[in-house]
């Protein structure tokens, strides 16, 4: 044949034993993957399952964004970004290479002339960027170090692994050039391998070496595929993290999983068997990439807590007591042998620190939950060993006993309102949005400011609007990221019924946290409502000139992005858009910003716990907005502007800068 191919086996004898080998190795590979998933169908019964159609269509859109164009991985974090692409891409266009060589060889020949000097090239140029990519990662992790990874033995003997098996190919690329006399015409376009071949050019018994390292090359990739299968716990993220991206919920992201309070039997994780398939999936998702750890503000600010950490620790208890699970499936009575998980595998001081505030799941490429799990054994510490912090305990005793958090408060909850002239729902229950103000706006003397503010703007729009007044009680935010999810239930449940009650459709309301709930989570349980958070209200007003401002905010200023707000409910630009029409310029950023906003250290119940470990969240976040040289820290939540409060007090920077909610931005312009 005088155009351009490829020698298939040539002076290779018996070569279909490789195809056996490596049958039997994939065969093996697929049987430890079986065997492991059989763990994870240990975990309790979730909606993992379910609309399986939906998950379908997001895995094949999270495949092209997030997989072929790595939009979560290089966009989010460009340095380890490119070298996962590197790789990535590599290994693709190699695999593509062998796969379209096996097609021709036996299926349909097509693998000649320009589509084989094609073919050739795009394979050599896999394996350049797979070596790069190779080389890149061990000077990271073995000489960079970055805080975030931790260096196992099988990270090295992987990384070794890759660098053999692509080097010896290109090696044998060489000498089949060699042996076989291809024109270099031909080789030319095996740009990496014609270089070889020049190496090999006065090379004694090419034909022999070339045997030679056929068989190391070949034996190589069965015997590292076989080492996948038998070390698969820790290498099980390459098999499995597509898995957990089909899998991945389909509920809002600013939902928690509700527990069926008439059923269950136990409530939340005391042990590793007590999470949902979905998290125990999760575990062996990990890639133990770190992104999560760079960006959680509890690890940032030196408490305990790392995500990475807590879900491979997950992993290793899950790994240890796999013998005993699997052993106590015929009885249905999974023995708790070894170290306790709540305790000793996860402190309490792990669990704790947590804020909810989502930056470990925003930041994770594979869709990994760590707060579920934590929100799990809250829920066990709360509901069944009624262990948690103190503080946290007056706070869950005064939703119960008064329907809100703040112990100590002597105001009501209408008397910010005084002489506004605000229509309660009891006496006149014809609105066209109910404002929900929240416990904090209602009762904490600095954000009664807030609600007065967003009363004016609503006044001044001519919104017809109206408040429930001492009929609204905590819409139970707080009750169950602590971990009590009777007490949520039971005021969701009495929240529902009263704005059923009075027909309400329409809710705006200052508080993110509010804004959350009542819009991703009262739905759980039949409460649907058209719900706004007061920014993206204002910013609608704004567009349709239904607000005229007498002056503007003649300061510098820059906006902290409140977790419920951003990276549960993407709102971003409704606050800045604000901003810019109050002041004539785009807010100042400061160094997180968006969804790498830091947290002001409030969620997760926090508000209600003294943090007494590390530093303290909301003066870190303080002091960022002082580098920036800020003259007003604007937010648009309550805890946000009540952290940042006593924050910029702590650092004594009252006189140049201070916190102010939006609503309170555009009040001050529109009087």
């Amino acid at each position: 044949m005088d155009i351009a191919h490829r020698e298939i086996f040539f002076e290779i004898q018996y070569g279909w034993i490789i195809y056996i080998l490596a049958v039997l190795s994939v065969a093996f590979l697929i049987y430890s993957f079986y065997r492991r998933s059989r763990l994870w169908k240990l975990g309790l019964p979730d909606s993992t399952f379910t609309e399986l159609g939906k998950k379908t269509k997001a895995f094949i859109y999270a495949a092209t964004v997030d997989g072929i164009i790595h939009r979560k991985i290089i966009f989010k974090d460009l340095y380890p970004g490119i070298i996962h692409a590197l790789i990535f891409y590599g290994a693709l266009l190699l695999l593509l290479g062998t796969a379209l060589d096996v097609i021709s060889h036996y299926i349909v020949e097509f693998l000649h002339g320009n589509t084989y000097l094609a073919i050739s090239f795009l394979a050599d140029l896999g394996g350049v960027m797979l070596i790069i990519g190779v080389i890149m990662v061990a000077i990271r992790r073995y000489i960079q170090k970055p805080d975030r990874l931790d260096n196992i033995p099988a990270d090295g003997i992987a990384l070794v692994l890759i660098f053999i098996i692509v080097l010896t190919g290109f090696i044998l690329e060489g000498l089949r050039i060699v042996v076989t006399d291809a024109p270099s015409a031909w080789a030319q376009w095996s740009f990496l391998g014609f270089g070889f071949a020049k190496a090999f050019e006065t090379c004694s018994h090419p034909v022999g070496w070339y045997q030679a390292l056929w068989w190391f090359h070949s034996l190589l990739i069965i015997g590292t595929i076989v080492y996948i299968a038998l070390d698969f716990p820790k290498l099980t993220h390459m098999v499995v993290a597509p898995v957990n991206a089909f899998f991945r919920s389909t509920m809002p992201k600013g939902a928690l999983r509700p527990i069926e309070l008439e059923e269950a039997e136990t409530f939340g994780a005391a042990n590793i068997q007590d999470f949902t398939f979905k998290d125990l999936l999760d575990m062996d998702s990990c890639t133990r990439c770190g992104r999560c750890q760079d960006n959680c503000p509890a690890y940032l600010s030196g408490k305990p807590l790392s995500p990475k950490k807590l879900v491979q620790d997950l992993k290793n208890l899950l790994t240890e007591r796999q013998g005993s699970l699997f052993s106590a499936v015929a009885v249905k009575d999974p023995p708790d042998n070894g170290h306790q998980m709540i305790g000793e595998v996860i402190t309490e001081d792990e669990i704790w620190a947590c804020t909810t505030c989502r930056a470990c799941q925003e930041q994770c490429p594979v869709f990994i939950e760590p707060i579920n799990k934590i929100i799990e054994m809250r829920r066990n510490l709360v509901l069944e060993q009624t262990q948690f912090p103190e503080t946290a305990m007056g706070a869950l005793r005064s939703m119960e006993q008064r329907g809100h958090p703040w112990r100590g408060t002597m105001a009501a909850r209408t008397d910010w309102a005084d002489g506004m002239d605000i229509k309660l729902l009891s006496d006149d229950s014809n609105v066209d949005v109910l404002f929900w103000v929240g416990c904090t706006a209602a009762l904490e003397e600095r954000n009664m400011k807030v609600a007065k503010a967003v009363a004016k703007v609503l006044q001044a729009a001519g919104v017809n609007f109206g408040i429930l007044g001492t009929e609204e009680t905590c819409c139970g935010e707080p009750a169950r990221r602590i971990g009590n999810e009777y007490l949520f239930q039971m005021l969701a449940q009495q929240n529902i019924e009263t704005l059923k009650g009075y027909g309400v459709t329409k809710i705006v309301t200052a508080c993110p946290h509010g804004y959350n709930t009542i819009k991703n989570e009262y739905p759980q349980f039949g409460g649907h409502f058209e719900v706004w958070h007061h920014t993206e209200f204002i910013a609608d007003l704004l567009k349709q000139g239904k607000l005229t401002l007498a002056r503007s905010l003649d300061k510098k200023t820059t906006y902290h992005d409140s977790c419920y707000l951003g990276r549960y409910n993407d709102i971003y630009e409704a606050p800045r858009e604000i901003l810019q029409h109050v002041t004539g310029t785009a807010p100042v950023e400061m160094e997180h910003q968006k969804s790498k906003a830091f947290c002001c250290g409030g969620g997760g119940g926090r508000m209600w716990m003294e943090e007494q470990i590390g530093k303290r969240m909301n003066q870190m976040r303080a002091e960022e907005a002082i580098k920036v040289n800020a003259e007003v820290l604007a937010s648009a939540c309550p805890f946000c502007i009540q952290m940042f409060e006593d924050g910029i007090k702590a650092l004594e920077a009252e006189a140049s800068l201070k916190t102010m909610d939006l609503a309170e931005i555009i009040a001050e312009a529109i009087e």
